[in-house]
């Protein structure tokens, strides 16, 4: 085969070294447009898992690179004065120049041939006279953007600035130097590559770069540095540095690209490591991830016949693998951008806010690797909600307004579009029932509608007729006489989403019969074939206003304990904040202040009927997943006017309120709107915030109590796969709780398997890679002794 390799970084010297070695009879070409000892950066990281792969692949290469590595299990965080200690992590590096150098070296003895200084030919040339083109030119790939039209390119410039710099510091564990400056907040990442030096990332936000000066415009020569940056770090870091030298390589303030492409390849052309994807290197290295690529493509050609089956097979094995760590990576990198919102967090709760940023690491897996550590972290919570006693976070009471809950797991509201004519039956019963005696601290209905206009679906429930309000009041009293469960009740009225089958017929499909009229802030549909709503007028909105005060008189004499109020998900209330379905030119429609307007009139008219005593909340859709929507930016304004009118908490959901939403799904996704909300909105007022969205094990719960970003979590779908989910979490954590007495003797049983591991993982997500169970693997089906 004969193959042109574009970029002669770990990368694509690595690729050729493995092809080489598979097949001595593969011609093999590498342009490196950069001289052999232009080394940019100072060390690289490498997971154990990683090393692992390049072992399979390689041991003698392994064992080369093993003899140079600079190891540590410890984390230090410096953080408002102290330094906190984390152990058992695990990392290892090296210094960039002398992995570049072993590459090197091994491609010359392979018979490599490799142009250094040579800019490549143009690519479709290439392409034509090569079986194999490879596109391995890092972030500001040429290959890349030659065909961005083909390979669906999108570049995410980040918010904040950082540096790649060294010095002759050589730390002994990984550290995050977290600086309070009169700017605001400065981190540095720093971690040891050698015995002579550290690599030294000083990172912050845009606005604190602007105030700091660091912003002034200058001129640089290829490969010279910015010295007058440099200088300002040296003093601004004098006392972390202790007198060591703050050296620079290229040095310049960049701005994190994150880097994603819809294909990765096309035809006998494919891209590895940063020209296909970047990952920010707050959670590890492009080098470790490009190198991955070069195993797994290796390993593909070496399997498939021909190039396009292989290149297929390549995209499918690495993708999920690579979105994965994006996924993470993304949270590291917007964690470290708000950085500033953690400022006067108690230290060793930002400690373990920091640790498990990327969702990656949780509170289980710290406890595993410092069980010390975790102990603190426990006493912290502890100490600071108040607590009478040391628990774990979900078990811990919470006092939502005046309502004491006993443990802070909600079970989260879900239609289920089985009731006759608004009323709720047996099933309703046995549904909320079997929650409430399943140990979650509050259960919420589904979304009940305030008139028969109002509804989703004709199997919705409602509290429209005193019917209704009569087995809505048998279902309440299950709960308080049967558990010590709270049961709070979602109000709503559907707006435009109306009018449609049961979700198992065709979610938000128009009835084929039977339809009633729908309304809404403007007259746009939710997608195609849906009905188009007539715009409200002052008498219609008015009218609505009546309908959610008389159900929620009929609520309160049912007796629940709480009172949401639906204003996300698109429905009418949800679509009068959002600027994708709300149009109007009057006073209800424009700004946000405006389209705040009618929400606000119907939570202060509720609010004014509901009882004094009980507590009411508000639901809201932090972003719509979509252009020139809704954005967290906005949710927070919105959730600061709803805290500022009385609610006693936000239950922060996302998207649903136009069917173009893009949702970037993932391990605990919207809980990063809570977190802001909870910071820059709910701060200081007394209102809760709830994290809601794929939260599927006991474990993730901790994490999110324990790391600040939610006062209570509230979970749907796992509590239908397990209705006694929260007494089993228990189990498994072997925290005392009391079952309902006809169940105890189900309570001294082992449990058999971890139920927070959760089988089906939830329908949004089954299709993703586990972000715990990412693998390597360097096994071609044809044997061959692969040797150095």
């Amino acid at each position: 085969m004969k193959i042109a390799i574009v970029g002669g970084g770990p990368g694509g010297l690595y690729f050729a070294a493995l092809m080489k070695q598979l097949d001595p009879a593969h011609d093999i070409t590498v342009w490196e447009r950069n001289a052999p000892d232009d080394t940019f950066g100072f060390g690289v990281v490498f997971s154990d898992e990683t090393l692992g792969g390049i072992e399979n692949a390689d041991p003698e290469f392994a064992d080369a690179m093993t003899r140079r590595f600079a190891r540590w299990t410890d984390i230090d965080i410096h953080y408002g004065g102290e330094t906190h200690t984390v152990g058992g992590q695990g990392f290892a590096a090296m210094s960039r120049k002398e992995l570049l150098g072993l590459l090197q070296q091994r491609c010359r003895d392979l018979g490599v041939v490799v142009h250094f200084s040579t800019p490549a030919p143009d690519v479709s040339f290439l392409r034509g006279g090569h079986d194999l083109v490879v596109g391995a030119d890092g972030v500001n790939s040429s290959v890349r953007q030659s065909f961005s039209d083909v390979f669906q390119t999108t570049l995410d410039r980040r918010h904040n600035k950082y540096m790649w710099l060294g010095t002759d510091l050589v730390f002994e564990a990984f550290q995050f130097f977290v600086k309070d400056t009169e700017w605001g907040t400065v981190q540095v990442h720093g971690y040891p590559y050698s015995d002579a030096g550290s690599t030294f990332i000083v990172e912050m936000h845009e606005d604190v770069w602007c105030r700091a000066g660091f912003d002034t415009v200058e001129e640089f020569a290829p490969g010279e540095s910015d010295e007058r940056a440099v200088d300002r770090i040296r003093s601004l870091f004098a006392e972390e540095l202790a007198g060591h030298e703050v050296f620079a390589n290229n040095s310049k303030w960049l701005s994190f690209t994150t880097v994603r492409n819809e294909r990765w390849h096309d035809g006998n052309l494919v891209l590895v490591g940063d020209a296909a994807h970047t990952a920010h290197f707050s959670i590890g290295s492009g080098t470790k991830l490009a190198m991955e690529d070069s195993l797994a493509l290796a390993a593909c050609l070496h399997e498939h016949a021909d190039v396009d089956t292989a290149l297929t097979a390549y995209e499918a094995e690495r993708r999920p693998v690579v979105l994965s760590t994006q996924r993470a990576a993304q949270a590291s990198l917007e964690w470290f951008e708000n950085i500033g919102m953690y400022a006067g967090q108690e230290a060793t709760r930002f400690c373990f806010n920091l640790l498990t940023r990327s969702r990656r690491i949780t509170y289980d897996n710290l406890r595993t690797r410092d069980s010390e550590f975790a102990d603190r972290v426990d006493a912290a919570f502890a100490a600071s909600e108040g607590c009478v006693s040391v628990a774990p976070a979900m078990f811990q009471p919470f006092r939502l307004g005046n309502l004491e809950l006993k443990n802070r797991v909600i079970v989260s509201p879900m239609d289920m579009y089985s009731a006759v004519d608004g009323v709720p039956g047996d099933f309703h019963l046995v549904h909320l029932g079997s929650k409430a005696m399943g140990g979650a601290g509050l259960v919420m209905t589904e979304m009940v509608c305030v008139s028969a206009s109002g509804r989703i679906t004709p199997g919705c429930t409602g509290l429209w007729t005193d019917e209704q309000r009569d087995s809505w009041e048998r279902i309440v009293s299950f709960v308080h006489t049967r558990s010590t469960a709270r049961i709070g009740l979602q109000l709503g009225h559907s707006g435009r989403k109306g009018s449609t089958r049961l979700m198992w017929e065709g979610m938000d499909e128009p009835l084929p019969d039977g339809n009633w009229p729908v309304v809404g802030p403007s007259p746009l549909p939710y997608g195609p074939g849906s009905p188009v709503p007539r715009e409200l007028d002052r008498a219609e909105m008015d009218r609505i206003v009546g309908e959610f005060v008389a159900a929620a008189r009929r609520g309160a004499a049912c007796g629940f304990d709480l009172l949401e109020l639906h204003c996300a998900h698109g429905y009418l209330l949800s679509s009068f904040l959002s600027p994708l379905t709300n149009q109007r030119t009057d006073a209800y429609g424009g700004s946000v202040e405006n389209r705040l307007r009618y929400p606000l009139e119907v939570f202060e008219a509720v609010r004014a009927e509901w009882p004094a005593d009980r507590p009411m909340i508000v639901r809201i859709s932090a972003t719509d997943w979509a252009p020139d929507g809704n954005t967290e930016h906005d949710a927070v304004e919105i959730a600061r006017a709803f805290i500022a009118a009385g609610a006693d908490a936000i239950d922060v959901s996302s998207g649903q309120v136009t069917a173009l939403e893009r949702p970037a799904y993932g391990r605990s996704y919207q809980t990063p709107f809570a977190d802001r909300i909870r910071h820059e909105a709910a701060a200081g007022t007394g209102a809760a915030v709830i994290a809601v969205g794929a939260i599927a094990s006991y474990d993730d719960v901790n994490s999110i109590l324990l790391a600040g970003r939610a006062d209570l979590c509230a979970i749907g779908r796992t509590h239908l796969y397990d209705p006694h989910w929260t007494l089993h979490a228990a189990a498994e954590q072997s925290y005392p709780v009391d079952w309902p007495v006809q169940y105890q003797a189900g309570s001294r049983k082992p449990p058999s398997s971890r139920t927070d591991a959760v089988r089906p993982r939830l329908s949004l997500l089954r299709a993703e890679e586990s972000d715990r169970n990412v693998h390597l693997r360097w096994r071609p089906r044809r044997e061959v002794a692969v040797r150095w």
